[in-house]
This record gives C-alpha cells, structure tokens and sequence, in this order.
C-alpha cells in the first residue's frame, strides 16, 4: 500500500490523460480526477440520464445534465460550500478536465446556471425521487464489485 508503481494511471473517462503522483505539482482539487474516473466506472452518465428528467427544454441547455450533476457534486466534494465559487472553478483546469469535451473547451457552468440547476431542475419531485434511485443504484453497482484490486477511500482527515 503505498508504494509508487513505475508507470501512470491510465484513465478511462480521457484515456489522453494520465495520471502520475508527482507531489509538488498536483492541485489542490487534482483528486477529483481520481473521483472522476471511479464515476466513469460506476456509470454517472449513464444513470444520469436513465433517473433525471431534464426540463430545460426549449432554454439554453449547452451543458449536459450529467455536467452539471457531476460539477455540483464535485463542487462539494472538494469542500466548496456552495455555487458561489463556480464563476472561479468554470475555469479552473481540473474542473475543466472532469467534465465533458465541451465543458474542456468552454468551462464549466457559471453560478447562475449551476444554482438554476440545483433550486430548479434538481428540485421537482421526479428528480428528487430519480437523485434516490440513482443513487441506490450506485450504491449497489459498488457492492456488486468483487474487484480484488477494489480499495476502500475514507474521506475523513
């Protein structure tokens, strides 16, 4: 455990992309790479569109649904408290480098379509009852895994 292997960690969700430990130069949310290609493996995307409804017909919907789920999620993974950082974060690199093609060459969402998306769309009820389902079916897609390669990450300090 711990111990540095002698080549890069190849990535699924941007296979150009390889991740390799080199301390001093990582950000400060370079980990979210790590969560993103867990999401990857897990199916975000995918349950994504399977258990949320996206009512944004007919409005501007440049960002994919799954975009804007998995900035809000990351967001708070990475300990922002709320949308009021995704002005900053829209071009931060790694919250660039987690979303889709076209969030890597735009940016991600700004406050105003990020908080849009959480007080309005995330909030019917159907997409309250489609965040449940998805994420029962996260739940049991990792306890269906038998990986012996599966590590367990605490996120505690």
């Amino acid at each position: 455990m711990g111990e540095r292997q002698n080549r890069p960690f190849q990535l699924s969700f941007s296979s150009s992309l390889k991740v390799d430990f080199q301390g001093a130069r990582v950000t400060s949310d370079g980990g979210l790479i790590l969560v993103r290609e867990l999401d990857e493996r897990l199916g975000l995307s995918v349950l994504t569109k399977r258990h949320l409804i996206d009512s944004r017909r007919g409005k501007n919907v440049q960002l994919p649904l799954s975009d804007l789920l998995r900035q809000s999620v990351y967001t708070r993974l990475a300990r922002y408290e709320d949308v009021n950082d995704a002005e900053r974060l829209s071009q931060d690199p790694t919250f660039r480098l987690i979303g889709s093609k076209k969030i890597l060459e735009r940016g991600a969402a700004l406050t105003s379509r990020l908080q849009s998306f959480e007080t309005e769309v995330l909030t019917q009820e159907e997409n309250l009852a489609g965040l449940a389902a998805l994420n029962r079916e996260l739940v049991a897609r990792v306890e269906a895994s038998d990986s012996p390669r599966r590590i367990e990450l605490d996120g505690q300090h």
